[in-house]
């Protein structure tokens, strides 16, 4: 049920397929692999991200030795401004909260880079870690992530499935986490659930210099 709930939306709904992936999308890895992207040059291992929104502030620690593909292209939003004036868009107590691809009037923002599955990383969607989100193409991730409230396993890959790639951990701001995670929630725009009825905004995202 869990993982159902983490489709992302990618446009209206009237039921949840699946999300975390975020919007209806089912989680299966029955879908065809998408093009690999665009390879990139290396990342530092260890690199950290400042997400500042209307609720406060968190800190990303990036893990580019167990996911270098997703968060090279996590770090090409970043460095691009796409994130400044988008929302978290999503809530699920207990379960998620996912942003980063929707502006304030709840439009998808465009996010034509898409990542190769690595789910398969080792690392599991524990509470405080940071994954991308996606829909049903196991090779569909793009912009948007997503912070686990709670230990989420069902979302990491198993032998019949892809997973949700972690490519990231809260290392500062939990407890903003947690608030965003308690907000009342309803139907916004196209999206007919599990949104903030009062607007969370994603101010900017930027790197934090060691």
């Amino acid at each position: 049920m869990k993982q159902q709930l983490l489709t992302r939306f990618l446009a209206p709904v009237a039921t949840l397929a699946l999300f975390l992936a975020l919007g209806p999308r089912p989680a299966g890895a029955e879908d065809a692999p998408a093009a690999a992207p665009t390879q990139t040059a290396p990342t530092p291992a260890t690199q950290r991200v400042r997400v500042t929104t209307s609720l406060g502030t968190f800190v990303i620690e990036l893990n580019a030795e167990r996911a270098p593909l997703t968060v090279a292209n996590f770090l090409k939003y970043v460095d691009q401004g796409h994130y400044a004036g988008t929302l978290i868009h999503r809530v699920v107590p207990s379960f998620v909260i996912q942003g980063g691809g929707y502006d304030v009037s709840y439009k998808l923002k465009p996010a034509p880079r898409k990542v190769v599955n690595e789910s398969g990383n080792g690392l599991s969607n524990q509470r405080g870690t940071v994954g991308l989100a996606r829909a049903g193409d196991p090779h569909g991730g793009d912009c948007q992530f997503y912070v686990n409230l709670a230990d989420n396993s069902a979302l990491d890959p198993n032998v019949s499935r892809w997973g949700y790639a972690v490519f990231g951990r809260i290392v500062e701001g939990m407890e903003v986490v947690d608030q965003i995670g308690n907000v009342a929630t309803g139907a916004r725009g196209p999206l007919k659930e599990d949104v903030p009825l009062k607007q969370i905004l994603i101010e900017r995202v930027e790197r934090i210099t060691p």
